[in-house]
């Protein structure tokens, strides 16, 4: 498995089968500076974690989790056959061709909404291979190279994830959310269906301006703030 060719303004290594998420984490509490990306290639899984310092306020800086969505979307349909699907759920959940394979974690130093966070740490984890011969028991799970992404190399959709993130940074930088939620609307993953997100069920309707989820329950609509998705620090 060949090392992975970082784009600028990222670094890192190779955890070695430690989780990448649990020492980014880590890292960023000890103030490694932003850039730093620790992943783990093996057989099944692709798995990163990249650290970013954010220079605004945590409700924010939590467009982060969709934009490395988008970053990974855009790197999967660069490197996968034209057929292949690829759709991204409101909580991070990436989708191919219909079903559940991988998702993105978001953690921060704070979870103080209107707090300047130290450090924020977006978590990648990908199955690669199916888990086991029989996928009857989640019927809804798949593995990319089930999916005819058998010539994708995991080292070369990781950089590709760090290069189409740092565009969308650039976007967001010179253009605001506008860009990046048309992009997002075009590829959401269970609008006008029945989800659950953050523990509410209901009609996905889409997203408001700051991407935040808009979810309908009879007459109701409830906006779920994508500062519900941060998760606690390993």
């Amino acid at each position: 498995m060949t090392d992975a060719d970082f784009p600028p303004l990222f670094n890192g290594y190779a955890s070695a089968g430690d989780d990448p998420l649990t020492l980014a984490c880590r890292a960023a509490r000890d103030g490694t500076e932003a850039g730093l990306v620790i992943h783990d290639i093996a057989p099944v899984t692709l798995r990163a974690a990249a650290v970013f310092a954010p220079d605004v306020p945590l409700h924010k800086a939590v467009i982060m989790l969709p934009l490395c969505a988008l970053g990974f979307q855009n790197a999967l349909g660069v490197l996968a056959p034209p057929v292949v699907a690829i759709h991204l759920g409101w909580d991070g959940t990436i989708y191919v061709n219909g079903g559940r394979c991988g998702h993105l974690t978001m953690i921060a130093s704070t979870d103080d909404p209107d707090a300047l966070p130290d450090w924020l740490v977006i978590g990648l984890h990908l199955d690669l291979t199916p888990l086991g011969d029989d996928g009857g028991t989640d019927p809804d799970r798949t593995a990319l190279y089930a999916e005819g992404c058998g010539d994708v190399a995991a080292s070369d959709l990781l950089s590709g994830w760090l290069r189409h993130t740092l565009s969308w940074l650039d976007t967001w930088d010179n253009q605001g959310i506008a860009p990046l939620h048309r992009e997002w609307s075009g590829l959401a993953h269970g609008l006008n269906a029945t989800v659950t997100l953050a523990g509410q069920t209901g009609t996905l309707l889409g997203a408001d301006e700051h991407l935040n989820a808009l979810l309908k329950s009879g007459d109701e609509t409830t906006l779920i703030p994508l500062t519900r998705l941060l998760k606690d620090a390993p």
